[in-house]
């Protein structure tokens, strides 16, 4: 079987939709190898994914040939992919992060389109008015014309029905999963060279996610006035609302208690998830959750937002607040920090409830849908 993948995010996104990119095409590989598949990307990026197809026969890479195309590379993505399907006889050609090109129509194929969430239309606020128009027409288009629908959880299920009027028998949740380095228990002098190359201390606090208003990060700040006295490490990529915070950090003075750190690598990242006491997601909304699927297989509890798509991720043995609440927050920390024997359970009874996320149950599940 010969599979298209538009892969842009597997290449320039080095987050959410990058990392569900990755993880599935790297699965897909390592359980399905005798599959062809070809992954469409304006441009490569000579990132550690790169590297790790250039070593596979039956991974290539489409980039714009054309001299227009090269200079017009979002039109190529929207327009010029589709002759380049048929010309190659692509069985099924899956969009892995919410697009379709405006004429896949005329592509003689299976189309297969994931959807990770429409927060944008939920939240109109958190978006730019010229965004929202860019992403509905976009989204829509490639929900309308898609032969099926992925959607990585109930939840957005529930919201492609609800505001795009799909069919409920057009959609399959398929969730999303997290790279197997997550699931592998990592040695005590691994963890030592993390710890001392990033200056972590023994416990700490642990927060993975855009640094943006929707992950809602402050209310973990917040948090820290009432828990004892432990750090919170934070990962993520910074936006405009990273000033709010440092500015929230700086007026309470607790610039000792929260650690930023940088270029952390995709293969330290599921050390320092192990390292850690809590992680704590208190996001508004999300599609999904990668970052709690990648606690729960570290076996580090975890605390995230009630409602929505959490429960699904996070199951019945994480705790939950709104993710406003400070105080709520506050108390579950200490309250996990005072019992050892509470994490512990949370951690075991965490990561067998994520093996229903591991890679290959997902990839088997999405080898189905592609035959």
């Amino acid at each position: 079987m010969k599979i298209g993948f538009d892969a842009k995010r597997a290449f320039l996104n080095n987050s959410g939709l990058g990392n569900y990119s990755r993880t599935l095409i790297k699965s897909l590989d390592e359980y399905f190898p005798e599959n062809d598949f070809t992954l469409f990307t304006t441009k490569k990026s000579g990132n550690e994914f790169e590297q790790f197809i250039s070593k596979k026969q039956n991974i290539h890479i489409q980039e714009p040939q054309h001299f227009i195309d090269k200079k017009l590379r979002s039109r190529w993505r929207s327009y010029g992919i589709t002759e380049l399907l048929n010309q190659q006889h692509i069985d099924v050609y899956h969009g892995l992060s919410n697009e379709l090109p405006f004429n896949i129509h005329q592509f003689k194929g299976k189309k297969i389109v994931s959807t990770h969430d429409l927060i944008f239309l939920r939240y109109p606020n958190l978006y730019p008015f010229l965004d929202r128009k860019i992403y509905n027409k976009k989204f829509r288009h490639a929900c309308d014309i898609a032969d099926t629908i992925i959607a990585i959880s109930e939840e957005t299920k529930r919201d492609i029905e609800k505001y795009y009027f799909i069919p409920e028998n057009k959609i399959q949740v398929v969730y999303q999963s997290c790279d197997e380095a997550f699931y592998k228990t990592y040695s005590e002098a691994a963890k030592k060279s993390i710890q001392e190359k990033f200056k972590l201390p023994t416990d700490f606090l642990f927060y993975v996610g855009t640094i943006e208003e929707r992950k809602n990060l402050l209310t973990i700040v917040k948090a820290l006035k009432n828990v004892k006295d432990i750090p919170l490490v934070v990962v993520g990529r910074k936006t405009s609302y990273f000033e709010k915070v440092k500015a929230y950090i700086k007026e309470h003075k607790l610039e000792k208690r929260v650690v930023f750190l940088e270029n952390v690598s995709n293969q330290e990242l599921p050390v320092i998830y192990q390292l850690a006491s809590i992680f704590i997601f208190p996001s508004l909304f999300e599609g999904f959750g990668i970052p709690i699927i990648e606690a729960l297989t570290s076996k580090t509890p975890v605390i995230t937002s009630k409602g929505g798509c959490f429960p699904e991720a996070a199951g019945p043995n994480s705790l939950y607040i709104e993710p406003s609440d400070e105080k709520d927050l506050a108390e579950k920390i200490n309250h996990l920090l005072a019992s050892e024997q509470t994490r512990t359970t949370m951690a075991e009874k965490g990561f067998e409830y994520a093996q229903q996320f591991h890679p290959k149950t997902i990839t088997n599940q999405l080898i189905q849908l592609y035959k």
